[in-house]
């Protein structure tokens, strides 16, 4: 039977997840910053669909790309330094959010991105945690990522594009913020086509769990991270790539 939690419960143990669907380890409590941050800190996500209680997940393996290991292929690397583009950090979070929501994905009917979900994420964002990173042409926001950052990992929730390789400029953009900044992992969650052909691999369960705690702790628990997200950060001149 699967673990219906209480507000205050903790998580059960990992390694009692599921194996059929992969990971699930527990439903119910709710989307506060609080059992967020206890969550991501733990390598556990929340996924669910409308009509259905929160459901929080561990998957083995687990998809990560490290950081250190990113290369922009050789097509994406042209259109890095063409620089008809801007890179902005947190301009429009929400915008992000809810451009992910609303963004097709196949395999996929309708969103988990539900309404409750974007206001727990953007409330992370105002609490400092939770990050957009944006790509801007013409003066419209063309494409982006979101996702929560803690210690030295960041935690990737959602990309979309407008217009094309918008997301694939963002997440470059990224990547190299991250490797000046001392992080080390990206927790790509669950492995997909278009992950793998940006850099994600699979790691067991247990060797992710492990490695996550030395990067989480990094930075004390309830303190917003201080990497400086600044609108500019993340803009490197189109020569540089």
């Amino acid at each position: 039977m699967l673990p219906w939690l209480q507000d205050n419960d903790p998580f059960p143990c990992q390694a009692n997840a599921l194996q059929e669907p992969n990971g699930l380890l527990a439903a119910g409590a709710d989307l506060s910053p609080r059992r967020l941050l206890m969550a991501y800190r733990q390598g556990i996500f929340p996924w669910y669909s409308s009509g259905q209680p929160v459901l929080w997940w561990s998957p083995d393996p687990r998809s990560v790309l490290l950081v250190a290991d990113f290369q922009p292929s050789r097509s994406l690397r042209k259109q890095l330094r063409r620089g008809d583009y801007q890179i902005r950090a947190d301009d429009n979070f929400a915008a992000v959010v809810r451009a992910c929501a609303q963004s097709y994905r196949q395999g996929q009917d309708g969103t988990w991105i539900l309404p409750e979900m974007q206001q727990a994420y953007i409330r992370l964002h105002q609490l400092g945690y939770a990050h957009s990173v944006e790509t801007w042409i013409d003066g419209e926001l063309a494409g982006g990522i979101y996702g929560v950052a803690i210690g030295r990992a960041f935690f990737g929730e959602s990309m979309f594009f407008r217009r094309c390789n918008a997301s694939k400029l963002a997440f470059a953009h990224l990547l190299r913020f991250l490797q000046q900044t001392g992080y080390e992992l990206i927790d790509c969650q669950m492995t997909t086509p278009h992950l793998t052909s940006l850099g994600a691999v699979e790691i067991p369960r247990a060797k992710f769990i492990e490695r996550l705690a030395a990067l989480v702790n990094c930075s004390p628990p309830g303190i917003a991270p201080t990497v400086p997200w600044r609108r500019d950060a993340l803009s490197f001149v189109p020569e540089s790539w």
